[in-house]
């Protein structure tokens, strides 16, 4: 039975994974991962590059609210600045994916820096209005801006490609965002064990006494609200590339929420809180809807029954909220503490 790792260096103490069990268990989920797209149908590696895009969205607003103690609701807001940048940039200059993938997260970043510059007089509900007011003005921006950004019709792109080939179909993006999702993922995970994501903490946890310390508030937040929004225009512009077609109508206030749901659902502050708040928020209403599709004894069943669908789906992040505040993450410890002192533990 395990009931901890004796670390010997200060390199095995810092080290991401310090089990062999966490390093096969990772080596496991990626052959897994490189399966899914040849054992699925079109319909779930649809879902799959959905479940990706969020995945990296709410990473990056967990960044902010999860880590730095910062709420925003303009999370859909920067992800359509991202949308936007690489529709803009695949449609006018031509230039390849990639480059469009990172410059959608720079674009997104300076807009995010500006929309952060309120966050050192007002923080909590007062902050999350200031961020709802920015999602309204680049809504208003898209919808009545230049006539390159496409009015309310938006913009039509088309297709990522690689060495001559489109990348339209889901199985094709899957291979392009996978990878996407695990780096930005990594990156994430190794930002808290530097000098800057110690600080981001520091300022969540009091942010008084951080400033005492010598962390400059103004710098860390403004650079929170950077790479939060980095991280929301690379999933912007991943999801530009998945359904090409950008509109303002695409981001909605509502999207804003959801991202914001699934950081408190999966836990705050937490890497892996972050993975599965994005799949709880993105995959519940679809099962969801395949269990109400198994009513059969119900004429139409699928269309009668949705709004109870949507009762049950509030009500389960309600019970989230009240009886597990900490989030799936902390249920996913609970089940690795038991099965490590399993079966000695009464």
């Amino acid at each position: 039975m395990r009931i901890g790792a004796a670390h010997q260096t200060y390199a095995q103490a810092e080290a991401l994974l310090d089990t062999n069990v966490q390093r096969v268990m990772l080596v496991a989920l990626f052959a897994a991962l490189a399966l899914f797209p040849f054992i699925a149908d079109q319909y779930w590696i649809y879902l799959a590059c959905l479940v990706l895009i969020h995945i990296v969205s709410t990473t990056g607003l967990n960044i902010l609210t999860g880590y730095t103690g910062l709420v925003s609701l303009g999370q859909a807001a920067f992800m359509s600045v991202g949308a936007y940048t690489v529709a803009i940039l695949e449609i006018r200059v031509g230039t390849p994916f990639i480059i469009n993938l990172i410059l959608a997260g720079f674009v997104s970043a300076a807009v995010g820096l500006v929309v952060g510059v309120p966050s050192l007089r007002v923080k909590g509900l007062y902050l999350a209005i200031a961020t709802i007011a920015a999602s309204f003005i680049l809504h208003f921006l898209f919808a009545n801006g230049p006539a390159f950004l496409g009015g309310t019709q938006g913009l039509s792109m088309p297709p990522a490609r690689l060495f001559g080939y489109d990348l339209a179909r889901p199985f094709q993006l899957y291979w392009l965002f996978m990878p996407l999702t695990a780096l930005a993922v990594f990156v994430a995970a190794n930002l808290f064990r530097t000098r800057i994501g110690r600080a981001f903490i520091a300022i969540r946890d009091r942010d008084i006494s951080a400033e005492v310390l010598g962390i400059p508030l103004l710098k860390y937040k403004l650079l929170s609200f950077a790479l939060s929004s980095f991280y929301a225009g690379v999933a912007g512009g991943m999801w530009a590339y998945f359904f090409r077609v950008v509109t303002p109508e695409s981001f909605p206030l509502i999207y804003s929420v959801f991202f914001l749901a699934a950081v408190i659902v999966g836990g705050m502050g937490t890497i892996l809180g972050a993975i599965l708040g994005a799949i709880f928020m993105t995959m519940v209403p679809e099962f969801l809807k395949i269990a109400v599709s198994y009513l059969t004894f119900i004429p139409n069943a699928t269309a009668q029954l949705s709004p109870i669908r949507t009762i049950v789906f509030g009500l389960l992040i309600i019970g989230f909220l009240l009886f597990e505040p900490q989030g799936l993450a902390e249920i996913w410890r609970r089940v690795r503490r038991f099965f490590h002192l399993w079966p000695f533990k009464k």
